[in-house]
């Protein structure tokens, strides 16, 4: 029987901090293979999006804003990773995987996938739309 997962109502947010230190430290630890998809997505956040707070929680990354809470979840698994955006229901238009609370996500395999435009969109409309709080 498959594990259910919590719904993010259930759960304790991670605490937040100012330093990408911890980011950078999880970047180094996920699959060598997965290094250029992973910072790619990272950089590009972090480039798009001022006033960033960051954590590591659960084995994945968190980007948030004081005002809008947590914003990007970042997911690496041995041979892809997902780029979750909390409120991507809100997008315009959405991304395309995930269908439970207000979360949307986008699995990556390649680098040419996490440099697509429509990420960069996303990853903009993250900066102005509410996440997990």
């Amino acid at each position: 029987m498959a594990k259910t997962r919590k719904p993010n109502t259930t759960r304790k947010p991670p605490v937040p901090a100012d330093s990408h230190a911890d980011i950078e430290d999880w970047t180094r630890r996920v699959m060598p293979d997965l290094h250029p998809i992973v910072k790619y997505p990272d950089e590009s956040i972090c480039k798009t999006i001022p006033g960033l707070q960051y954590a590591i929680k659960w084995g994945k990354a968190y980007y948030g804003l004081p005002k809008l809470g947590w914003i990007i979840e970042m997911v690496a698994y041995d041979v892809s990773m997902n780029v979750v955006f909390l409120g991507g229901a809100d997008f315009d238009p959405p991304p395309p995987l995930g269908d439970t609370d207000r979360s949307r996500y986008i699995k990556l395999t390649t680098l040419e996938e996490a440099q697509g435009p429509e990420i960069r969109k996303w990853i903009k409309q993250a900066g102005r739309v509410p996440g997990w709080k």
